[in-house]
C-alpha cells in the first residue's frame, strides 16, 4: 500500500483554514499508530495529491513536524520518518528522565485543589482513550500529562524543551513496537499524583526511574529493528 493511502482517510471538502490542521493530524496519527516505517520518505507530490492541498500548505506541516522531532527534514531530499540508532534512543529517554525527575520532585506538596482536579480528569481521559482503542489519542494524552506537570513547575521554555523529548520518545515506541504505543499507563500517572500530594519525594523518584527501566527493556526487545 502506498504511503499516501495510509495517511489520508477519505473525507469531503475542508475549509481552507482547516487544511493544515487536517494534514498535521493525519500524519501525526499515522506516525503514532506505527503505520509508517523508520526511514520512510514522505513524498510531497504524492501527499499533496492525497490530501488535496497545495505543496506550500504541506511544506508548512512538514516543517512543524520536523521542528517537533517527528520527522527528519533533509535539504534537497525531503522529509523522512526518523530512523534513530540505539544510542539515539537511549540518549533521548535519558534526557527525558533527568528533566522529568527535576520537575516532579519540585512539585512535591505544591499541587493545589484545582490542579489536582485537572490532573485527575486528565487521567480519566487517558483511561477512556485506552478503553476505546484510540491509540494516537492515548499516546497524545500520556505525553500531555507530563507536560501539564512541567507547565505547573516551570513555564513556557521548560515545556517547549520537554515537549520535544516527549514527542520523540512516544514516536520511537510507536515506530518500533506499535502494539505498545503507550507504555505510560494511566495507573502510573495516578500513582504520581498520589506521591506528589503526599510529598513523597522518594516515591516520585522511584516512579521516574521506572520509566528508565521500561526504556531498557524496550530497547533490548526491539534492538533488531535498529540495525
Amino acid at each position: 500500500m502506498a504511503p499516501s493511502s495510509r495517511l489520508a482517510p477519505p473525507r469531503d471538502t475542508d475549509e481552507p483554514s482547516d487544511v493544515e490542521a487536517h494534514v498535521y493530524a493525519s500524519i501525526s496519527s499515522a506516525l503514532l499508530e506505527g503505520k509508517l516505517a523508520p526511514g520512510q520518505q514522505l513524498v510531497e507530490r504524492e501527499l499533496a495529491a492525497a490530501f488535496g492541498c497545495t505543496r506550500g500548505a504541506l511544506r508548512k506541516v512538514l516543517a512543524r513536524l520536523g521542528f517537533e522531532g517527528k520527522l527528519v527534514l533533509e535539504p534537497n531530499r525531503g522529509a523522512f520518518v526518523p530512523s534513530p540508532s540505539e544510542d539515539d534512543i537511549r540518549a533521548v529517554y535519558r534526557a527525558r528522565q533527568v528533566a522529568e525527575a527535576g520537575v516532579m520532585v519540585s512539585l512535591c506538596g505544591t499541587l493545589d485543589a484545582a490542579m489536582r482536579r485537572k490532573l485527575a480528569a486528565h487521567v480519566r481521559s487517558e483511561k477512556k482513550a485506552l478503553r476505546e482503542a484510540r491509540v494516537d489519542e492515548a499516546v497524545r494524552l500520556a505525553g500531555q500529562f507530563h507536560l501539564l506537570l512541567t507547565e505547573q513547575a516551570g513555564g513556557a521554555a521548560l515545556v517547549e524543551a520537554l515537549a520535544q523529548l516527549v514527542a520523540k520518545t512516544e514516536l520511537y515506541k510507536a515506530l518500533f513496537d506499535p502494539s505498545k504505543a503507550s507504555m505510560c499507563a494511566p495507573d502510573e500517572h495516578a500513582q504520581i499524583i498520589e506521591a506528589l500530594e503526599a510529598r513523597d519525594t522518594e516515591r516520585v523518584e522511584q516512579l521516574v526511574r521506572q520509566h528508565s527501566i521500561e526504556l531498557a527493556l524496550f530497547v533490548e526487545a526491539n534492538c533488531d529493528f535498529l540495525d
